[in-house]
């Protein structure tokens, strides 16, 4: 009898996989418009889309750092037509900053493939007169009560200014928002000074004159902001923070489909076009992985954050 039914699931799996796509795929998004994951996410559906031959429907679900949009997704059907446009805070540092998750980063996803990875851009206001990091450090230290915007509580550019706080040994108070989009006006609007996003958020802002970038958290400098040193060339040794974004569906998707979703993945980054946006914003789009290889990273950077967020003594309730 359990053998006739694996059959029967084994069967059906192949089936489904088969006829994939039919219809419309949903990614999901758990940011709200214009944070660096939604720009990731509209650079490559397009031409994914055209890959799949069925559009992708892009659902903005901003909530409790991404984390709420995840737990939707690792609880929908396995049939590939919700997938996720992952984060590394998300789907892998989250274990280590929230208490109860509602997902398990390891069990509840099956990986795709990576999508981008960028390194963050240090910026500030211009009403902020330090031309450098060392500048910037100096200043910071004189005005311990100034405060520094994110995406939320345990996103990566709070992460990313909590690393600087701690090598930089400044004081700055973390202010968290529903996404990367809210954070940026009050930051271009001069209610902060300092912030420590992703270069697809922040990029078209400095290339606008709307903020100046002081460093990049890379460890070698980025062919779109060639004049911006690295955080070891300012003067911050240590300071290399670099977010990934990848394309996750629920756990048991079947690997027929996982792979279709990869290999599309994977031509559409290679497009002239969606390789000139993504380079564009700073990412890096030739870090394609397979989806095992892709899976091992999760399960390095999970353990490799533990570490750093405990050093740091971060974590959030």
């Amino acid at each position: 009898m359990r053998k006739a039914l694996l059959l029967i699931t084994l069967w059906t799996a192949a089936a489904q996989a088969q006829d994939f796509p039919n219809k419309p795929v949903r990614m999901v998004v758990g940011f709200p418009p214009g944070g660096g994951t939604d720009v990731v996410a509209r650079i490559l559906s397009p031409r994914m889309s055209e890959l799949l031959g069925q559009p992708i429907v892009i659902e903005n679900r901003p909530g409790a750092t991404g984390t709420m949009a995840a737990g939707q997704v690792a609880k929908s059907p396995a049939d590939g037509y919700t997938i996720m446009m992952g984060h590394v805070s998300v789907n892998a540092i989250a274990p280590a900053l929230f208490a109860n998750l509602p997902y398990d980063v390891i069990k509840d996803f099956a990986p795709i493939a990576i999508a981008a990875a960028v390194p963050h851009l240090v910026t500030v206001h211009p009403s902020v007169e330090a031309k450098n990091l060392k500048e910037l450090i100096q200043f910071l230290k004189s005005k311990p009560d100034l405060t520094f915007p994110s995406a939320g509580n345990g996103s990566m550019p709070h992460l990313a200014g909590e690393i600087f706080k701690s090598l930089a040994g400044v004081k700055l108070v973390h202010v968290p928002y529903k996404g990367t989009g809210q954070s940026m006006q009050d930051l271009l609007g001069g209610v902060h000074v300092v912030a420590f996003d992703t270069m697809p958020a922040a990029a078209p802002h400095v290339r606008s004159g709307k903020l100046r970038a002081l460093a990049v958290s890379s460890a070698s400098r980025v062919q779109s902001f060639p004049d911006v040193p690295t955080g070891e060339e300012a003067g911050l040794a240590g300071y290399q923070v670099t977010t990934w974004y990848g394309i996750f569906a629920p756990a048991g998707t079947p690997s027929a489909i996982v792979n279709r979703l990869h290999a599309d993945t994977v031509k559409a980054m290679q497009t002239p076009d969606t390789r000139a946006k993504l380079e564009g914003i700073g990412a890096d789009g030739t870090v394609s992985r397979s989806p095992a290889e892709f899976a091992a990273l999760v399960r390095a950077d999970t353990a490799r954050y533990a570490k750093i967020v405990k050093d740091i003594g971060l974590r959030i309730d």
